[in-house]
Parts: structure tokens; sequence; C-alpha cells
């Protein structure tokens, strides 16, 4: 291999941030963007790297290039890496921890909590009451995300497991990246699905003017292949009750699955077009005009999206051996299912 005579010493061992610089070779020739990096710059996390790229970094032959992109051999690349962030503070939040070992954790995410620290969300995280509650977690996903092997998103409830090694952080990330682990979730949607079951075969990317936003789309470089499996537990006059196991790992991928079959998951800011449901909603929906006894149509039900992580089932990392975490619905959920069914 080649080196560029600009190459600074810490692409060879430094772990200061600050610009680095190399001469693409002939044998690194078609890696992505990311990868190279990640190869060349081991001394830094993979994380730390793919923000440094996702805030503008990096560079091939001076123009500025997004992680996906393929280098060519003796293109000459470029990379700001951005300065280590101040890891979450320790803050005591109650956890309901459903497993512990000298491994790994699982825990029962309540809804509404930001899983890591993030724009306006700073305190209160998931990660800050991991550190407030154990005394080792990993660090392989960065020290913005101790212990951090998988995300839910805020509003979204149930399990989610936390590494307490970097060798236990690896051997589950492996796992969900080789789609070894199975998740299934819960979902309260809005809408009659017209099948009991059905398989939804979607590639998802970026959405085109909503930057919160994913779309379906097999349009776009950085769009993924996506697949969801559904089945409907119960169904309601304008609601169901569907499990649905995501078979890849997309980032809103159940819920813009079931937005596109025609079902979204209710309460869904983004796919679901309403923010909260009151019982005289569901009386709306279902013509029914007269009050039920003793409780106005005013009365809240749902403020959140009815999306609940039920069961996920993965192998011990050390062990070898299957491990199932189920957490029940909460009573939020339980609550509206039982107006749904009563009403």
């Amino acid at each position: 291999m080649v080196h560029d005579p600009q190459e600074s010493d810490a692409a060879f061992g430094g772990s200061h941030a600050g610009r680095h610089t190399a001469s693409v070779g002939a044998e690194e020739a078609g890696l992505r963007l990311d990868v190279f990096w990640a190869r060349r710059l081991p001394q830094f996390s993979r994380a730390r790297i793919a923000r440094s790229i996702e805030a503008g970094g990096a560079r091939l032959d001076g123009r500025p290039r997004k992680a996906s992109f393929r280098v060519a051999a003796g293109a000459l690349a470029e990379l700001e890496v951005v300065p280590e962030a101040a890891g979450p503070q320790p803050e005591s939040v109650p956890l309901s921890i459903l497993y512990e070992d000298e491994a790994l954790a699982v825990v029962d995410k309540p809804p509404g909590m930001v899983v890591h620290p993030a724009k306006g969300h700073w305190s209160g995280t998931l990660a800050s009451a991991l550190q407030g509650h154990f005394d080792r977690l990993s660090t392989a996903g960065g020290v913005s995300r101790p212990g951090i092997v998988h995300r839910l998103d805020r509003d979204t409830s149930g399990v989610i497991a936390v590494a307490k090694t970097d060798a236990a952080h690896e051997a589950l990330a492996r796992q969900f990246q080789e789609r070894a682990v199975q998740k299934t979730y819960l979902a309260i949607v809005c809408g009659a699905p017209d099948r009991d079951r059905d398989r939804i075969v979607q590639s998802i990317g970026p959405h085109p003017h909503h930057r919160e936003r994913k779309a379906i789309r097999d349009d776009h470089p950085e769009s993924r292949e996506a697949e969801t499996f559904y089945e409907v537990l119960e169904r309601y006059p304008g609601f169901a009750l569907v499990q649905a196991e995501p078979k890849t790992g997309r980032t809103h991928q159940i819920r813009l699955h079931l937005m596109h079959a025609g079902f979204p998951v209710l309460c869904d800011r983004l796919y679901g077009g309403r923010a909260e449901l009151t019982l005289g909603d569901v009386r709306a929906m279902r013509r029914q005009p007269q009050l039920a006894a003793g409780r106005g149509d005013s009365e809240l039900l749902l403020n959140r999206q009815a999306l609940h992580a039920h069961r996920l089932r993965v192998t011990h990392p050390f062990s070898g051996a299957p491990l199932e975490f189920v957490s029940p619905l909460p009573a939020d959920l339980q609550g509206l299912l039982e107006v749904l069914r009563t009403l």
C-alpha cells in the first residue's frame, strides 16, 4: 500500500481528533467510505467515524462525500474527526430490569424515554439511567451510548438489551447485523387490515422532503431492503391489535410498513395522522354519539404511538444459551384495549 506523504501520524496509532488524509490503495478500491476510514483509523470507534462523516468532515479529492460512497484507487481521502463528545451524566432514574448477569442486562423501557442523548434531550435518557444504575457498561458504541446495542424510538416502550462489556457488545451487535435476533412488537393500529397475516417487503430510504421521516422508496442510493411479518391478533370496529416481527432493523420500519399497508400505528405523530386519541374520537370513528356512562368524550386515552417491543430473543454472548425476554403491555396501551373491547 502506498501512503500519501501528507498522511498524519494519527492515522497510524494516534487517538486525537483532527484532520487525517490518506491515499486510497488499489486493494481498498470499492470500499464504502466509512469502512475505509474504520480500517485506516482503528483507534477511533466506528460510531465516532460515522459521526465525523455525518458532520460533513469527509472529502474525496476535495469533494464532500457520504458514508456510503465507494472509494476509488488513488483518490485522496480526507477526514476531520470530531472531538469525542462528553458522555451522559449518571442520573438516578428508576429502571425496570428484566434480566442481568455479568455480560448483559435487559431493561423494560417506558414510553417517552429517549435512549441516548441528542439535541433537545440531554438528560433523563436511558443512557443516563444506565450510567446511574450499573457499575460497568460497554464503550463499543461510543462515549455517548454506554451499553447501548440497539435502540427504540422515544415513544416506543418495551424490551431493550444492554451490554456490560465490549466483548458482549460486539457479540450482540453481530447477532443484530446477521438477523439472528427475533423481535416481536405489539401495535394498536387505526383501520382494518384486510388480511389476517402478511409479509411486507418494501425498501426504506430518506424522505425526499422531511428530515425526521423515512419513506418507502427503492430509487435512492441510501435505500435499504426491509421486511416485516405481521399478524392480526384482535379486531375492533375501526382498530386492530397487530403483532409485528421485523426481519430487518431499519429506522421506523414497523411504523412505516404498517402505514404503507393502510393501517398506521395509532397516535404516530410522523406517520399516523394524529398525535392523541380521546374517547370522543373513538365514538366518532364508530359513529356512536351517545356518551359512555360516567365518562366524557374529552377523556384522553392515548398520547403516544401505540407500539410496544413485546419480546426479544437473543443468544447469550458468552454461553451461547438461547434467551427470551418479555415485557407485558404497559398500562396506557392495556387501558386503551379495554376501552376498544367494551365500548
